[in-house]
């Protein structure tokens, strides 16, 4: 919708050649600005809805009270799994489950896992690698959510995160809505919730921009093939530099599939190909700009930082398993 929308204003309306590098920015900028926008504030709005009716205090304690054994941040993983977003698109998300109660490190692993695994990316996949290494990458991008979001979650780095992010009205709870009973019903509640979804809006909305330009002139004045001379099978620290080089782009999981087949191709090792493919899917600058505006950065630079060791780790772990086709 969005796409086609972006579409029809730059090439319909405006006559914008769709070939030209500057106009596929321009695309790029329009369609991604207005879907993480509807997306922030669709979830802020559903979760003001929910944290109206349901006691977020309590909640909270009670996920932290149980031993889960890590099977909560597996949820967390398998949720971000089925969730078709982008990098960029999952933080209307992940603001919405901090302000929900679900604790930072199950949060932290809805984050890593959307972006990497969707049912999207993985037909495409299928086809172009076939099962086994489908499989093989789908099973990891979960155990790495699960697994970082744990260490993430022990560490105890809630204090890092902005403290606006923590301000939401705590509902009754109780689901109750007679207004004779002295309690608000919901049509009562909903301009609250809305001016709270917008004020939310309104402080992410220049991280949002900001990050979306950033990725929207990496989309289209980077070269797919630029950085191909540093990742080949002779460089030994060749998954550390794929990263590094993968960080900076900007592309949802389907859209650079076809990028390291191109590469595993040309000889580049699987394991390579396929770190560099989730450090451009998982991690990325506008991402980055986004999660400033809710993260410190302290906190920022320990997430960066550990999701791109355990990516490094993945793709030596791959070179050392999997045969190139």
């Amino acid at each position: 919708m969005f796409s086609d929308f972006a579409s029809w204003v730059l090439f319909d309306a405006l006559g914008l050649d769709p070939t030209v590098h500057w106009a596929q920015a321009l695309h790029f900028f329009l369609y991604d600005s207005l879907k993480i926008v509807a997306l922030l504030f669709a979830m802020i709005f559903a979760m003001g809805i929910l944290n109206s009716y349901i006691p977020v205090e309590r909640i909270r304690v009670w996920l932290r009270s149980r031993r889960w054994y890590g099977l909560d941040h597996l949820l967390g993983a398998t949720f971000g799994a089925i969730t078709p977003f982008c990098s960029c698109s999952s933080i209307p998300l992940f603001i919405g489950f901090i302000r929900g109660g679900i604790p930072l490190g199950v949060t932290f692993s809805f984050l890593i896992t959307s972006p990497l695994v969707n049912e999207a990316a993985i037909a495409v996949f299928v086809g172009v690698f076939g099962w086994k290494v489908t499989a093989i990458y789908v099973g990891s991008g979960i155990a790495m959510g699960t697994i970082v979001g744990g260490i993430l979650g022990r560490m105890r780095l809630e204090r890092f995160v902005e403290p606006w992010v923590w301000e939401v009205e705590v509902g009754s709870g109780d689901g109750a809505d007679d207004p004779a009973s002295g309690r608000t019903s919901l049509r009562q509640r909903l301009p609250g919730i809305t001016r709270e979804a917008l004020a939310t809006v309104r402080r992410v909305l220049p991280y949002v921009l900001i990050g979306v330009a950033v990725g929207a002139l990496l989309h289209g004045f980077v070269p797919a093939n630029y950085f191909e001379q540093y990742i080949s099978r002779d460089n030994p620290f060749a998954v550390p530099v794929a990263v590094l080089i993968g960080v900076p782009m900007y592309a949802n999981a389907t859209s650079v599939i076809p990028i390291v087949e191109q590469l595993v191709d040309k000889g580049i090792p699987l394991g390579t190909a396929l770190a560099f493919m989730m450090a451009v899917v998982g991690l990325s600058v506008p991402e980055a700009l986004l999660l400033r505006r809710v993260l410190t950065p302290r906190l920022l630079a320990i997430f960066f930082g550990s999701v791109s060791l355990a990516i490094m780790l993945l793709g030596y772990l791959f070179n050392a398993v999997l045969a190139s086709p």
